[in-house]
């Protein structure tokens, strides 16, 4: 029955384009914002990024209305020093969670337009990089930075 194989298949193939395109199948784990001081202009966003799909993701972008810029951030370490620096985007291989942290992978926010203390909720929209957008809602939380010292 060839009649029959073709419209199951072409009904098969839009379905799996058409969900697709409605999300990256990127599921959102904790996520969370990092509590500022009134001044200071810029925050962070943290969370885990879990792939459930056999293809490959990236995020590639964010937006808030919390701040002016959001960016996709990494540290790398340049002359002993731990450094922030923007990156195009964050891979999110099949199958696999990537988790954005303090130190590591996060998503800034720059120019704050408001204080960020605990109890309040940062909106953000997370994009990816086949064009999916998926909605987050971070809680503020207080962060307690570990500085390293070093020995004299």
């Amino acid at each position: 029955m060839p009649g029959y194989a073709s419209p199951l298949l072409a009904a098969t193939l839009f379905t799996a384009l058409s969900f697709s395109a409605l999300g990256a199948e990127v599921s959102i784990g904790d996520p969370y914002a990092r509590a500022v001081p009134p001044g200071q202009p810029n925050s962070a966003v943290f969370m885990s990024l879990e792939n459930q799909t056999g293809e490959n993701q990236a995020l590639v972008g964010a937006e808030s209305a919390v701040s002016e810029v959001v960016e996709l951030h990494t540290h790398v370490e340049e002359d002993g020093m731990m450094r922030m620096r923007r990156i195009e985007k964050i891979e999110v291989p099949a199958g696999e969670t990537v988790t954005l942290k303090p130190g590591g992978l996060h998503v800034m926010l720059i120019g704050l337009k408001q204080p960020l203390e605990p109890g309040d909720t940062v909106d953000l929209t997370l994009t990816f990089e086949d064009g999916s957008r998926i909605p987050v809602e971070a809680p503020v939380r207080r962060i307690e930075v570990q500085m390293q010292r070093t020995a004299h």
